[in-house]
C-alpha cells in the first residue's frame, strides 16, 4: 500500500517540476532598459508621423463634383496651405470649413487617406430657380433659399423667377417686400415635381397671392400664393394628365383647367 494520501505523488511531481522550471524575471534595471527602448520607439514613430516629411500630404483627392461649374482645382485652392505638411497634422475641421465656404458647396466631408492623400467629398448646391434681376443677370437659388451664383444666363431646365408686380403689389412693398415675394416664388419652384419643374420656364410674380407658372411648351398654371405648395403640386401633377392650355390650382380643393 502506498504511503500518504491519494494524489500526494502527483502534487510532489508538480512541485518538483516548478522547482526546476526556468523563471523569467526582469530586474529593476531591465525594466528601466525596456522602458527606455519602448519610449524611443514611440518617440521615433511620433516624429515620423507628425513632424517628418515621410507622411506628408502629396495629393488632395476631390469627390462628388457634378459638373464643371465647380472644379477640383477650386476646392484645392480653398484648402490652400492647410493641405501642406504631415497628413496627421492636417486640421480636418478647418479644411471642412474652408471647403463649405465655397458658394457652390452645400456640404463637405474631409478625411485622411493614408499614407499621402487628403480626401475631400463635396455636395454641390442644386439650383431650383434662377431669379432674374433688374440688371438682366440670373441668380441661382437652391431649395434652402441660398443664393450661390449669378450668371448672364439661367441654367437649362431651371424655372426663372421674375417679378411682374401689379400696381397694388407695388403699393404694398412696405408690407410684403420684394425679397419676400422672391422667397415665395422660390418656395414654389422648389416644391414642383421634377417633370413639372422642367416644363416650367418661368415663375411670374404679380403679387403674393398671384403667382403664375409659364410652361415652356405653352400654357400657364395659376398657382395663387406660395401657401400649401406641396398640396398644389400633387393636384397639378394629376391635372396635367389632361391636355389643356390653362391649369388652376390656386384653390387645390377646386382645381380647374381650360383651353
Amino acid at each position: 500500500m502506498a504511503d500518504g494520501p491519494p494524489g500526494a505523488g502527483a502534487y510532489q511531481d508538480e512541485e518538483e517540476a516548478e522547482e526546476f522550471a526556468p523563471r523569467l524575471r526582469l530586474s529593476r534595471r531591465g525594466f528601466t532598459v525596456l522602458g527606455v527602448l519602448t519610449a524611443g520607439v514611440l518617440g521615433t514613430l511620433s516624429w515620423l508621423v507628425f513632424f517628418s516629411s515621410v507622411l506628408d500630404v502629396r495629393s488632395i483627392s476631390v469627390q462628388g463634383l457634378r459638373d464643371d461649374r465647380l472644379t477640383a482645382e477650386q476646392v484645392r485652392r480653398a484648402v490652400g496651405g492647410l493641405g501642406d505638411g504631415p497628413l496627421a497634422r492636417v486640421d480636418l475641421a478647418d479644411v471642412e470649413r474652408r471647403v463649405k465656404a465655397i458658394p457652390r458647396v452645400a456640404d463637405a466631408e474631409v478625411w485622411r487617406g493614408w499614407p499621402h492623400t487628403l480626401r475631400v467629398k463635396v455636395e454641390q448646391r442644386r439650383p431650383v430657380a434662377a431669379v432674374k434681376g433688374e440688371d438682366g443677370q440670373f441668380t441661382q437659388v437652391d431649395a434652402g433659399g441660398v443664393s450661390f451664383a449669378t450668371e448672364p444666363t439661367a441654367p437649362a431646365g431651371v424655372p426663372v423667377v421674375e417679378l411682374q408686380l401689379s400696381q397694388q403689389a407695388n403699393d404694398a412693398l412696405e408690407v410684403i417686400t420684394r425679397q419676400q415675394l422672391v422667397q415665395g416664388a422660390v418656395a414654389v419652384a422648389a416644391g414642383l415635381p421634377e417633370d413639372v419643374a422642367k416644363r416650367a420656364g418661368a415663375v411670374l410674380v404679380h403679387s403674393y397671392d398671384d403667382i403664375q407658372l409659364q410652361l415652356s411648351g405653352g400654357g400657364t398654371v395659376r398657382w395663387g400664393s406660395p401657401d400649401r405648395t406641396e398640396r398644389k403640386a400633387r393636384v397639378l401633377t394629376a391635372l396635367m394628365r389632361q391636355k389643356a392650355a390653362n391649369y388652376d390650382v390656386s384653390v387645390p380643393e377646386a382645381p380647374a383647367l381650360s383651353g
